[in-house]
C-alpha cells in the first residue's frame, strides 16, 4: 500500500469574500481553493481533502489557522519534478530532499492561490497530529470601533463599527461571568447529537492606542455561532442597554434568547490554535473525539 504523509498547513485568510472555510458546491470557500491548489500542484484527481482547526463561517477571518492533509509520499516526491523522470525512490528522495520538497511546495501554493488566502508554512505533522481533535484551544479576536466618525476605511474589513459609545469596565464585568465550563447552548446553534459544553478559558476586551476594542475568547472549543453570539451580547452590556448581570442570565436559561443578537463576521479573526507536546497528540484527539463526535 502506498504511504502516505500527513502534512500541516499553516495558514491565514481574509474571509470577506468566501462563504466560509467549508467547501460547498458553486460557492467560494478556503477549504475549496486549498484542496483545488494543491491538487493542480501535486496532480491529484480528486484533490486531497483537509481538515482544519475551526471551521470559520462566511466573512470570518483567519490569522492563525491551522489544517492537516494526507498525501501520497510518492505526488510529494515527484511533484518538483518537472519535466524530469519522477524518481524512482521516493523514500530515498524524501529523506535526501524532504525540506527541500516542502519549502518548493509552499511556494508553489503562494502562486497558485489568489491573494486572500495565504499558506505559510507546510510541515510534516507529528505522530499522532490532528488539526481538529488534537487541539487545546483556539484563540479569536473580535475588533470593534466606537469612534463617532466611523472606522478607519483601510480597517473596515476586520472592525466593527458600532454606533453608540461602550464602556470596557461594563464589558469586562459582564465578561467575567461567563467565564468556565457550562453549557452555552443560549449561544450555540445547536447540532443533533452533538455537545453545547464548552470551556470558556479568557474572555477580556482591551482598548488600543487607537481606540479600537479587542476582545480576546479562548476556549478548548466552539460551537457555531459562539463567538460572535457572546459578543454581540456583551455589545448592549457595554452601551448601557442591559445589565451587567444579563449575559450571565441568559447562559444559565441555556436555550436561545431573542435578545442576542450574532455579532457581524467581519468583526472576527482566527488569531491561534494551540497543541500539546508531540507525545500527547495522539492521547488529546482520542479524548476529544469521545466528547465532540456526534452521537446517534
Amino acid at each position: 500500500m502506498e504511504r502516505e504523509l500527513r502534512l500541516r498547513l499553516d495558514l491565514g485568510y481574509d474571509g470577506t469574500d468566501f462563504s466560509g472555510w467549508a467547501r460547498q458546491p458553486g460557492r467560494r470557500t478556503v477549504q475549496g481553493e486549498i484542496e483545488d491548489a494543491l491538487g493542480r500542484i501535486l496532480r491529484l484527481d480528486p484533490a486531497p481533502s483537509l481538515t482544519v482547526a475551526g471551521r470559520t463561517d462566511a466573512g470570518v477571518h483567519a490569522r492563525g489557522q491551522v489544517a492537516h492533509v494526507d498525501v501520497p509520499l510518492a505526488a510529494t516526491v515527484a511533484f518538483a519534478s518537472g519535466r524530469e523522470p519522477a524518481p524512482e525512490d521516493p523514500e530515498e528522495a524524501w529523506r535526501e530532499r524532504g525540506a527541500e520538497l516542502l519549502a518548493t511546495l509552499t511556494r508553489r501554493l503562494a502562486g497558485v492561490l489568489p491573494p486572500d488566502v495565504r499558506v505559510h508554512a507546510v510541515s510534516v505533522a507529528p505522530e499522532g497530529f490532528d488539526a481538529r481533535f488534537s487541539a487545546l484551544s483556539r484563540r479569536y479576536g473580535y475588533r470593534v470601533g466606537d469612534a463617532p466618525g466611523g472606522v478607519d476605511p483601510l480597517r473596515r474589513r476586520e472592525v466593527l463599527w458600532y454606533a453608540r459609545p461602550l464602556d470596557v469596565g461594563l464589558l469586562n464585568a459582564a465578561a467575567a461571568r461567563l467565564l468556565g465550563e457550562h453549557d452555552f447552548a443560549a449561544f450555540c446553534r445547536r447540532r443533533e447529537g452533538a455537545t453545547t459544553i464548552r470551556e470558556l478559558q479568557r474572555l477580556d476586551w482591551v482598548r488600543g492606542e487607537d481606540g479600537i476594542l479587542l476582545a480576546t475568547v479562548v476556549a478548548d472549543a466552539f460551537c457555531h455561532s459562539m463567538v460572535r453570539a457572546l459578543v454581540g451580547s456583551l455589545l448592549t452590556v457595554g452601551e448601557g442597554r442591559r445589565p451587567v448581570g444579563w449575559p450571565g442570565e441568559v447562559l444559565a436559561r441555556a436555550v436561545r434568547d431573542s435578545g442576542v443578537h450574532v455579532a457581524p463576521a467581519h468583526g472576527l479573526t482566527l488569531e491561534e490554535v494551540r497543541y500539546p507536546e508531540p507525545g500527547e497528540l495522539a492521547r488529546r484527539a482520542a479524548a476529544t473525539r469521545r466528547v465532540r463526535t456526534p452521537t446517534a
